[in-house]
């Protein structure tokens, strides 16, 4: 205890939250009346909104500007680490985002790791955090400084993530604050760093309260023989008592091989025990050109559901997802393909990786989440980011098939600029999505027609959240912009950020979190005060 104390101790003497005296009084309202906010509608307790990975929000009262600087509008601001690329999730009163270690908030736990935070929604302290050691050999399994890349998903006290390793984790909401629960016990090893081959460099270090409670863990390399690239980056979907996740798996150092070609796309997991009971089954590692990217999403047509997966080849696919009473067997099934359709048809589909760095001509992939909205399926992609050509589209299909949708079900496509990373968000009757090109596009949800673009200073790597008519955006050299949810382009505000933005701004309970690469931002309108 005496160590638990003094770790305990520490930490909250380096626990970044706001004195009430250094506050600006309009500030100090918004924080003391954040119980009573107007507006208030629900948590976010995973990316987007529902589970049709919508990033739109049906919040209001937000706030049309912010200052950083002067803390307008600003309710609290925490450091992070030097990289954050997870985007926030909000869920009974805490606040979870992955970060890298370049800020350690427990100095016994130094140097290049992944982070989770949670933290106080009131206030941004902290409650625990999961620090996690990068993995050995390779540093493209995990790659370096990038921190945990993947969004928490939450559901009740269990909080479910894919950490910078490739292990799929679930975690106890309280920490080990209220001990140590769950059949996995040995927190103190996990944390603790390896050598490449494979033995602790150190002692195990005591936990204290402020660290994460493991509950079970799935080792998506060890157990279900992917190939990691760069950084694990799947936002879990939860449906019953199911976990549907893409593995992350991809090529290997050289970018054109695929090491492990039996390596399944999408896994389904049981939410209690981590148990491996279903996968794709579809052959798809082979003709992956990059890696594994898109999340998968869940609607409901015709009654029934169906769980979307983008696939590293760069098409989209629908499952039937098992059954709520589920029986496993000895092995895991194969998952009830229900309907196809191939994002860029008249791409390469053989041989994929010798159209490596062919910027003229190369397979298509899909970075962020197929939305489905008003019974359709909005996507964004194209070339390879970083090795592929420089073309890319937002397209909108009619998902309501079965069988090979590609040559009928296609409704609108909207060309972009060379590359997307960007998840379409809809609201009001428009789409808004980014481009490398540094462009935001405003586009009209019926027909695909342009309605406006703003260029602005940097990459685009971020989704729009869609929130109270406004859209909210940053850049990677955190150029952060909100606009008017509107037919008219109208900027409503400009701000200079501290660092860059790779995570979409997420609004929960009346505020707005806007993550930049070192800090998080709690942005919160001020309630107007009772005139005497």
């Amino acid at each position: 205890m005496a160590a638990d104390s003094r770790y305990r101790s520490q930490i909250m003497r380096r626990a970044p939250f706001p004195s009430p005296r250094r506050l600006p009084i309009g500030v100090l309202f918004a924080w003391l009346g954040l119980a009573f906010l107007p507006g208030q509608a629900a948590d976010r307790p995973q990316f987007g909104q529902a589970w049709n990975r919508n990033p739109a929000s049906s919040e209001i009262g937000l706030p049309d500007s912010f200052d950083p600087k002067s803390g307008k509008n600003v309710r609290w601001s925490v450091p992070l680490g030097t990289e954050t690329h997870s985007t926030p999730v909000i869920s009974q009163g805490r606040v979870y985002i992955g970060t890298n270690n370049g800020q350690p908030r427990d100095e016994r736990r130094t140097g290049d790791r992944g982070v989770l935070l949670c933290l106080d929604e009131r206030d941004g302290h902290l409650l625990w955090q999961l620090v996690v050691p990068k993995r050995e050999q390779d540093p493209y399994f995990d790659w370096p400084k990038s921190g945990i890349s993947s969004p928490a998903s939450v559901e009740g006290d269990r909080v479910y993530l894919v950490d910078n390793r490739g292990v799929v984790l679930c975690l106890d909401a309280q920490g080990l604050a209220n001990g140590n629960q769950g059949p996995f016990q040995d927190e103190a090893s996990y944390f603790t760093p390896r050598g490449t081959n494979g033995l602790p460099v150190q002692t195990p270090l005591p936990l204290g309260p402020l660290d994460a409670d493991i509950l079970w863990q799935f080792d998506l390399t060890r157990e279900a023989g992917i190939w990691s690239h760069d950084a694990a980056h799947s936002s879990i979907l939860i449906h019953g008592d199911h976990l549907y996740l893409n593995t992350g798996t991809g090529v290997d150092n050289t970018h054109k091989k695929i090491r492990t070609p039996e390596a399944p796309s999408l896994v389904v997991l049981d939410k209690s025990t981590g148990r491996w009971l279903a996968q794709d089954g579809l052959g798809i590692a082979p003709q992956i050109f990059h890696c594994t990217w898109s999340s998968p999403s869940l609607a409901s047509m015709g009654g029934r559901d169906r769980i979307f997966f983008a696939g590293g080849d760069g098409v989209i696919y629908s499952f039937e997802p098992l059954p709520r009473k589920f029986q496993p067997g000895a092995k895991p099934v194969v998952l009830k393909l229900i309907s196809r359709f191939d994002f860029d048809p008249q791409a390469p589909k053989e041989d994929v990786h010798r159209y490596n760095s062919n910027k003229s001509v190369s397979p298509s992939n899909i970075y962020g989440f197929p939305v489905i909205e008003d019974g359709r399926l909005f996507v964004a992609g194209g070339g390879d980011w970083f090795w592929g050509k420089n073309e890319a589209w937002l397209k909108c299909v009619n998902p309501d098939g079965e069988g090979d949708l590609t040559a009928t079900h296609l409704l609108w496509e909207y060309p972009l600029g060379r590359h997307t990373m960007s998840s379409p968000s809809i609201q009001d009757g428009l789409v808004v999505v980014a481009d490398s090109m540094r462009k935001v596009h405003c586009v009209d949800a019926a027909t695909g027609q342009p309605v406006w673009t703003e260029e602005l200073d940097g990459e685009l790597w971020a989704s729009a959240l869609l929130a109270d008519g406004k859209i909210y955006i940053g850049t990677r050299r955190g150029d952060f912009r909100i606009f008017a949810l509107n037919r008219t382009k109208r900027e409503l505000s400009r701000i200079q950020l501290d660092s860059g933005l790779s995570a979409t701004p997420v609004a929960a309970n009346g505020s707005v979190y806007v993550a930049t690469q070192t800090r998080l931002h709690a942005l919160t309108q001020p309630v107007p005060t009772a005139q005497p």
